[in-house]
Parts: C-alpha cells; structure tokens; sequence
C-alpha cells in the first residue's frame, strides 16, 4: 500500500491518517503548527477503540493503525519517498498557492499531490506549477474514516492516468470515489447539498414548515432511501417501468415546482432566527459538542451494519 504525507493535521488530516493507516498505508504527518500533530495522534488515539468495536478498521487492530503513523517536523522529511500527497491547510486559495509551490519541488516527480479542498478550484492552485499534471483535489466528505464518497476533481491539465491513479487508491483504502470528468464550483456534493438546502431554507423563511419539519423530512423520509440508492436508482425504482416510465409520469409535477424555486432567500436574514431559535431548543449552544459525538457514534453504527448488510444482500 501506499506511503502517504498529509501535510495539515487538523480535523481533516486526522481524519485521513486514520482512512489510510487502517487500509495498511505509512502515513506521515506534517504541520506547520508544530503542536498540531502531537493533538491529532491524541484523537486518533482515542477514536480507534470505538472504531474497531464496530468493525470499522478493516481488519487492523487499533494498536496497528496507530504504529502506522508518525510525524515528521520536517516538511522535506514527510515527503520523503511519499507516493501520495494529501494537503489540508485552510481554504484559502492563496494559502493553497503557497502550499502546492513548496510541495511540487519537494514530492518525487510521480507522486500524486491531491487537496482536500472543498470549495476551491485546483486550477486556481496549480496553474504554475512544474509538476500541474499530477496536481488534483480529493474532497472528502468528513470524515472520511465513517463516511466513504470522496471526490476526485481535475486540473484541466491534470493527466487522465492521475485522475484514473486517485480514483484506484480511494477504492484501495475503501472509499467511494466520486470522478468528475471536469473541475466546477462547488464539486458534486455541495452543489446537491446546496440544491436541497436552497429549498429547505425557502420553506421555512415563506411558512411553510418548521426547521424540524425539514429535517423529518429527509431524516425519516429521504434520507432511509438516500442511504442505500441514489436519486437515479430511486426514482428507475419508483415506477413499474423504470427511470423513462417516471420521467414521462412526474417531470411535469416538477417542471410546475421548479418555476417556483427560481427565488433565493438570504440564509443570514430574519428565517435565520427561527431556525436557530427551533435547532437551539432541541440543542443548546453548549452539547453541540456532545451531539457531535453522538452523531459520529450513529454514523459509526450505520456505517457497521452498511458492511454486514452487504455481506448478507450484496450491493
């Protein structure tokens, strides 16, 4: 398996060292903050225990995937005979410039360099650079050791046989890559969160629903479906003849809903209130941080019966 650097050890670089040390990779972690290491081998620490209780380490032992990552203080030293580079500074694109300019001269000529960037184009990053063709963005969806997607985003001068090198080492450690054939704003995933959350925002700001409402709706509506098949399969699924048979029955019903949906309202403007007001009765201010944990403590149990029940009915 692959020697890996991730260079920023913050919630997203943490996340990752455990994604690649439990599929059996060397992962090397490097920081310009020279404490923040130290502070993500302390939670990976204490998240591997719970991880293996649900089966989630992929057969190592906690004590295995912790041997399996070490810290460099030297960024020449984290690259060292790397093959596979997984930046994670701040999202700024400036920031990113610098970053990728001391990476490219430093990580071996057929490295990968890839960013987890989740907003920021890589030809904005890249474009200088001597080594761009092997320069992409790998967005994961955090965090990546519970939640598999991760999305594979080119350069328009990233080589194909990189793009095709990323997509094959997501599915070595067990991720589900998601290729994009071409960078856009926003990927994949946040342009469909966006879309949804567009249209929740809309129905509570006109009257229509409360935020809790929404969030029943997918939660206990969409979102059971959503866990196992896509918006594709689900609706080749919802009619006797399949994905054509639904189109020619509904796309009317939602040709009349988008003419409606052509409105932004401003997230930051009076609906802002009462969703906050209804999200802070059911979770103060102060167990946010609490029902983080339970929220990743389900995700771990969702995820624990995703892989028996694809044992038991095969994908």
């Amino acid at each position: 398996m692959a020697r890996v650097a991730i260079i920023g050890s913050g919630f997203v670089g943490r996340a990752w060292a455990i994604t690649f040390a439990r599929a059996g990779s060397e992962v090397v972690l490097w920081d310009h903050d020279a404490e923040a290491p130290a502070r993500a081998i302390a939670f990976i620490r204490d998240a591997l225990p719970e991880l293996d209780a649900n089966d989630l380490l992929r057969g190592r032992t906690p004590e295995g995937v912790l041997a399996a990552i070490s810290v460099a203080g030297d960024l020449e030293v984290a690259l060292d005979r790397v093959d596979h580079v997984q930046e994670n500074t701040p999202e700024e694109v400036g920031m990113k410039r610098d970053i990728f300019a001391r990476l490219d001269p430093l990580t071996p000529p057929e490295a990968v360099i890839a960013s987890s960037t989740s907003a920021i184009l890589p030809s904005l990053f890249t474009e200088g650079l001597a080594g761009r063709h092997r320069c992409l963005v790998i967005h994961p969806i955090n965090p990546p050791y519970l939640i598999p997607a991760a999305e594979v985003v080119p350069a328009p001068w990233t080589a194909p046989e990189v793009v095709e090198r990323s997509r094959a080492l997501m599915a070595a450690i067990g991720q589900s890559p998601i290729v994009m054939k071409r960078e856009l704003d926003g990927f994949l995933m946040n342009r469909l969160q966006g879309a949804l959350l567009e249209e929740a925002f809309r129905l509570v700001a006109d009257g229509y629903a409360s935020a809790e409402d929404v969030d029943i709706g997918i939660r206990d509506g969409l979102a059971p479906r959503w866990s196992l098949i896509g918006p594709f399969e689900t609706i080749d699924l919802n009619a006797p003849g399949g994905i054509r048979d639904y189109v020619e029955r509904y796309q009317g019903l939602y040709l009349n809903l988008w003419t409606q949906m052509q409105r932004r309202v401003d997230w930051g403007g009076p609906v802002l209130e009462e969703i906050e007001r209804d999200r802070r009765a059911k979770v103060p201010r102060e167990a946010l941080g609490r029902r983080q944990l339970w929220r990743d403590r389900r995700l771990m149990a969702l995820m624990a019966h995703r892989r028996r029940e694809a044992k038991d009915f095969g994908d």
